[in-house]
């Protein structure tokens, strides 16, 4: 037959923690779940509290974890399978969780940060070797420069002037297929149509070097004559983020060029390929022990908050926590000060009273496995008041 009334008895206890061994004893409490904490201290701010440095270890600790999860998953690395359920550290092993923690940051960012100068370097090498390929048929520009030479040579007064620079320039890269056009008439208004704009589309896509996105790249090659055009040509290149790269002034120097960036790519493919393997290696010894250290960081974190909902007794040598239990519990609630007193192996043990009240307690329904799903439906509705009577008794 069920119970009349709804949900456990409760009573309000006062803990009476001896401050060697209080962490131990929340400790312990924590994962037996048994007890509800009340905020002794609430008119102090967050800042203001004893632990508060603790809790920042923490949270830089959950900072670095969050990130070597993020970059495990980023390369598919599968996390070891079961329930891992490991108790808090201790605090004299904080510091060599931390030391590990960071160790593994500095390391992963290192070997990141050379792969992602590695990967730009790449990307970087790949459009110049483009922009030599389409370039190559942009030869009529050699034409038509050496035909302008050839009409200053009709007018040798053009030479003299100190304020006409006859000589041909060439500026060459690469630009976003969408900004050509808005590029090209930039460049004519500008220059007022002193520079001759070659461009032609590459076939495949090319990752971006700031980026890594694949884009649909332009290969230009910009003719110009004078110092003055040129600065402007190149702040317009600035202004639509071209990625600009050197021009051979001949054929032999282009077969040079070409040459030695065939062989700078297959060296930072080899290279590359290491990089990644040996990160690959640093992120499988991470998951290993991932989620051990997920969990030991959360659990010592909320010990350290339950601490700062405590006060401390006139002789600072105790601490005092009040919180619900149900009385029922009471006998399992003093067999876990005792276990944490003696793990912390505190001299004076730490004990409970129950304390009388007038204040309404919170509601407790037990459930397992099987009823809890039920219960988180009823809860969405609403929660019960404390004992109220149960409808299905009788």
């Amino acid at each position: 037959m069920s119970s009349l009334l709804r949900g456990d008895e409760m009573c309000l206890a006062q803990l009476f923690l001896q401050s060697g061994s209080a962490y131990d004893c929340i400790n312990e409490l924590g994962e037996l779940g048994l007890v509800e904490f009340r905020d002794l201290n609430p008119t102090v701010s967050a800042f203001q509290r004893k632990h508060v440095n603790e809790i920042k270890k923490c949270e830089e600790m959950e900072r670095i974890l969050g990130y070597l999860l993020r970059e495990i998953k980023k390369t598919d690395i599968s996390l070891p399978e079961g329930d891992v359920n490991p108790v808090a550290p201790l605090p004299k092993h904080v510091i060599s969780i931390m030391d590990q923690l960071q160790r593994l940051e500095l390391e992963l960012g290192e070997v990141t940060r050379n792969k992602e100068k590695l990967q730009k370097n790449m990307l970087e090498l790949t459009e110049y070797t483009h922009m030599l390929r389409i370039t190559r048929n942009f030869v009529q520009k050699t034409t038509e420069r050496e035909h302008l030479q050839a009409q200053y040579e009709e007018f040798p007064f053009l030479e003299k002037d100190p304020n006409m620079d006859c000589k041909g320039y060439f500026i060459s890269g690469l630009i976003q297929r969408t900004k050509i056009e808005a590029f090209e008439r930039m460049l004519w208004r500008v220059c007022k149509g002193y520079t001759i704009l070659s461009y032609a589309e590459v076939e495949e896509y090319l990752g971006d070097p700031d980026t890594g996105e694949p884009v649909k790249s332009v290969v230009f090659l910009i003719s110009y004559w004078g110092d003055q055009i040129g600065q402007k040509v190149k702040k317009i290149c600035d202004c639509y983020h071209c990625h600009l790269y050197p021009y051979p002034s001949n054929n032999e120097e282009r077969n040079d060029v070409v040459e030695g960036l065939r062989t700078r790519i297959q060296d930072l493919h080899t290279v590359l390929h290491r990089t990644e393997d040996y990160l690959r290696q640093v992120l499988i010894k991470a998951s290993e022990s991932i989620y051990t250290w997920v969990i030991q960081v959360k659990k010592m974190k909320a010990i350290y908050y339950i601490l700062n909902q405590c006060s401390f007794d006139v002789t600072n040598k105790c601490l005092i926590a009040e919180v619900w239990c149900p009385v029922n519990d009471i006998p399992t609630l003093r067999r876990a000060l005792e276990d944490g007193s003696r793990r912390s192996g505190a001299t004076v043990p730490s004990f409970v009273n129950r304390i009388p009240t007038n204040e309404t307690p919170p509601t407790l329904i037990r459930t397992n496995k099987f009823t809890s799903g039920f219960q988180n439906i009823v809860d969405a509705y609403g929660v019960g008041s404390y004992r109220e009577v149960n409808p299905v008794s009788g």
